[in-house]
């Protein structure tokens, strides 16, 4: 077959959904299919093949409500005198997608449309977009969901549109193998200490923040918090998610108080390597997060046998109803869409599965087996190209 997944930011741009795409793309190469992704041109990017994987550039800015500019004709163009037999979009409210709604019956693919849970549904000044939206998704061959009841679901089904639930995956050739990093040594982490994790980039909206108050809180001794954190993203919230967490570290290890509980805050960029490393090595993934579709790193603490605590995001829920690997943090919930960890609530939490080794053991157990069930890449993979060949019969 010949594909084209459409993804507003690409590698070497890291994130969840360039992991999603980059993952399903390139198992798609390796089963003998022809893949392109179409996304924005990045000055970092000298190369137009990666993996097997064809790279097609656009130099387009913008968003729905301010509007695009750049090499638009250009792409529209390309669109509709392409050969492609699928055109998977990924994620709403990117040029890639938003700009394929106008020429839409000139494209001769069967369409795909990913919408990675509507988080700006309930924003102020999206109501013209998603009512438009509401025709446009009857118009895609299929919708691909990663969750039976996320609101990206819901309003697909309420507006009459095609869909299947096929959920995120982690990376079994990453996982199922000694990585041979002793993450500890490295970080100079105690090796009988508890060690606490989080991955997420600063953009202020992963629970950083909520995290460090919670582990702040929290009666617990002998214990390390690892925030791995690469990219920065958002012009203001990012930079000062950055800036917290540095400065949570520096009072953390400098203030006498906080040494004696033997607690250490550590913020960190890892190389992937190392970052599997610390998923290998942690006790518990802590995940305040504010706003989700489908967490990745959810899916890779089944792979790492890590047990974790999550706010009641995205389809957090439903994660734990299919695996039993962890537990919901208390959260409340905002007119935005976004929602909040209930700090005192979620620190009795952390305690609990702190004190509680067989529980950890227990859902160690329950989520790596669910994972080799069902939520590897390649089992993902392997239903997208299902579904593609299907469309095309």
């Amino acid at each position: 077959m010949k594909i084209l997944h459409s993804v507003g930011l690409y590698y070497p741009k890291k994130g969840g959904a360039q992991e999603a795409i980059r993952q399903i793309s390139e198992r798609l190469v390796s089963y003998g299919h022809d893949v392109t992704i179409v996304t924005t041109k990045l000055p970092q990017r000298d190369f137009q093949l990666d993996r097997g994987i064809k790279i097609k550039e656009f130099d387009i800015k913008g968003t729905s409500l301010k509007g695009y500019s750049g090499e638009i004709e250009q792409y529209q163009d390309f669109l509709i005198n392409s050969d492609f037999e699928i055109i998977m979009n990924f994620s709403s409210d990117v040029w890639c997608t938003d700009l394929m709604f106008p020429i839409f019956d000139k494209i001769r693919a069967k369409k795909v449309f990913t919408p990675c849970g509507f988080f700006q549904l309930n924003l102020p000044g999206y109501q013209n977009y998603f009512a438009k939206m509401k025709s446009i998704v009857q118009k895609y061959d299929m919708c691909i969901v990663m969750s039976e009841s996320y609101r990206d679901t819901q309003f697909i089904q309420e507006n009459n549109g095609k869909f299947i639930v096929i959920p995120n995956g982690a990376d079994e050739r990453e996982f199922d193998r000694n990585i041979g990093i002793d993450i500890r040594e490295r970080l100079e982490i105690p090796k009988d200490g508890f060690l606490i994790l989080l991955v997420g980039n600063h953009t202020a909206h992963k629970g950083h923040a909520e995290a460090i108050k919670i582990f702040k809180k929290a009666s617990i001794k002998n214990c390390t918090l690892l925030i791995v954190a690469g990219e920065v993203y958002g012009h203001v919230l990012g930079p000062l998610c950055k800036v917290n967490c540095n400065l949570q570290m520096w009072l953390n290890s400098h203030l006498k108080r906080y040494k004696k509980s033997n607690k250490t805050i550590l913020v960190r960029k890892l190389t992937r390597e190392e970052t599997v490393a610390a998923y290998m090595a942690a006790d518990i993934f802590l995940f305040p997060s504010r706003i989700e579709c489908s967490p990745i790193v959810l899916f890779e603490c089944l792979a790492s046998r890590t047990p974790f605590l999550t706010t009641d995001v995205g389809n957090s829920k439903e994660i734990i109803s299919w695996t039993h690997a962890g537990e919901l943090l208390p959260t409340r919930f905002q007119k935005n869409g976004f929602c909040k960890a209930v700090i005192p609530g979620s620190v009795e939490k952390l305690e609990q599965m702190f004190s509680d080794p067989e529980k950890r053991k227990k859902y160690a157990e329950n989520g790596y087996r669910a994972y080799k069930e069902r939520f590897t890449w390649e089992k993902v993979a392997r239903i997208h190209e299902e579904l593609y060949k299907e469309l095309l019969k």
